[in-house]
């Protein structure tokens, strides 16, 4: 595991810009990055991509989530976020 790089998403997901998804995104890296496949890296830095403001309307069900990033990266964000 590259270390560097988990860091790296680590900070992505803090630093977002937008509180709400700082607190959702943050401490879902925090936890789950380092134990994370290449592909699973992959796909979460492909979702830190996208507007702070998407990802939170997709992660509380507000807005479709587009099928890239309807998988069980987001299945598991909606499950730690829910009341």
């Amino acid at each position: 595991m590259d270390e560097r790089r988990v860091n790296r998403v680590r900070f992505r997901a803090w630093r977002r810009g937008f509180r709400e998804a700082d607190l959702i995104l943050g401490p879902f890296a925090d936890r789950r990055a380092p134990s994370m496949s290449e592909a699973e890296l992959d796909r979460f830095e492909r979702l830190l991509e996208e507007s702070d403001h998407d990802i939170y309307s997709w992660i509380l069900g507000a807005a479709p989530t587009p099928p890239q990033f309807d998988d069980a990266l987001m299945a598991e964000l909606r499950a730690v976020s829910a009341p």
